[in-house]
Formats: structure tokens, C-alpha cells, sequence
């Protein structure tokens, strides 16, 4: 994903966790925070030391982001989100992944 698309600042991440605004299910967390006015939705990822070394971490993160790409056109625009992996997300095929984070896109109401 582009820079644009991206939470990056640590003060960006603490003002959407501190809204308090969150879902989960068993594999994923999600935070968000309304932006009105906001071109398009930003996105942060966070992937814990629960999961494994770096590789896991990685490989977890990139199942993640393409999962956004592809589902990126039914996503709202005027919001800014937070992925946070949990340690069953690893070893996920990527099937699974998409299945698992489209359904806590769905309960948190981020895609259309």
C-alpha cells in the first residue's frame, strides 16, 4: 500500500486506540476512528512478538496487506483502522486470512 494509506506516526496509532472503538474475533483486532472529510481510508498493522520471529511477523503482515488490496474498493474512505494480529493469525493460509479479516471488517462495519 502507498504511504497515504498507511497510520505510520506512534501519536497516529494512540489517537485511534484511544477511541476506544474496537472489534475482534479469534484471529484479529480491529480499532478505528472516524476522519469525516478524509480522501481515503488509512490503515495500520501491527503484528506482536506473540507470533513468532520476524519472518512470521512479516509473512502475517503481508497476507494482511493484500487481503486490504483486494478488498479495498468496498472499504469506507472517511476512516482511519488499526490491524492488530493475534497469535492464531499465525500460520494462516491465505484463504483463511482473508476469510477471518474480511469477517472483522464486516463487524466493525468498514466495508460497505
Amino acid at each position: 500500500m502507498r504511504k497515504s494509506y498507511r497510520v505510520k506516526k506512534e501519536s497516529e496509532f494512540q489517537r485511534v486506540f484511544e477511541t476506544h472503538n474496537s472489534v475482534a474475533n479469534h484471529k484479529f483486532i480491529i480499532y478505528q476512528m472516524e476522519k469525516p472529510g478524509q480522501k481515503h481510508f488509512r490503515v495500520g498493522i501491527s503484528v506482536g512478538k506473540k507470533i513468532g520471529n520476524a519472518v512470521h511477523r512479516n509473512w502475517v503482515k503481508r497476507r494482511i496487506r493484500q487481503t486490504l488490496l483486494e478488498v479495498k474498493p468496498e472499504l469506507k474512505t472517511d476512516v482511519d483502522f488499526l490491524v492488530i494480529a493475534r497469535p492464531e493469525a499465525d500460520g494462516l493460509e491465505m484463504a483463511e486470512t482473508k476469510k477471518n479479516l474480511v469477517h472483522a471488517l464486516k463487524m466493525a462495519k468498514l466495508i460497505k
